[in-house]
């Protein structure tokens, strides 16, 4: 992958920057994030199967709870290579989304929080925004506020 530009036009794989315009950061899905994740969906929906299955006194709450395990399984190997593509960019006036094409600007941000591996950003017209999987979602909430701090500052 490229290096971003810090100014001037997008490259290849990066959006468009405004004159001046720098990029802090990149949010990526992190691999391992991503099958924890899965593991505990898959872990909570063979008990939720599971006890569905026994409350209604089916015989087969066993098979239940791993076709679910199963289900959730094949669901992250079918998503995983979409969801390690996508990329969010943290530059000093805004957050690019996936697409390259909108983004949220800094000062716009409400509130930014954590959400076990995922991190969702709160606009103040309150659209919401989930950046999922990330290794340290709490260090992007720091990294995120840090930005939108200093822009603030700097629109006074």
């Amino acid at each position: 992958m490229k290096t971003p530009s810090t100014t001037g036009p997008a490259i290849s794989d990066g959006p468009a920057l405004e004159a001046g315009e720098k990029i802090l950061g990149e949010l990526r899905a992190d691999k391992g994030r991503y099958w924890r994740d899965h593991a505990l969906l898959a872990v909570l929906g063979m008990a939720g199967a599971g006890s569905v299955l026994w409350l209604i006194g089916s015989e087969h709450v066993a098979i239940g709870s791993l076709g679910a395990v199963l289900a959730l399984a094949v669901r992250g190997a079918y998503l995983y290579s979409e969801q390690m593509k996508t990329v969010w960019r943290l530059t000093d006036r805004r957050v690019i989304l996936p697409d390259g094409k909108r983004s949220v600007m800094l000062l716009e941000i409400d509130k930014v929080r954590r959400l076990m591996g995922d991190l969702q950003i709160i606009t103040r017209a309150g659209d919401k925004h989930l950046v999922k999987h990330l290794a340290d979602p709490l260090a992007e909430v720091t990294r995120i506020e840090t930005a939108r701090d200093r822009r603030a500052k700097r629109a006074r």
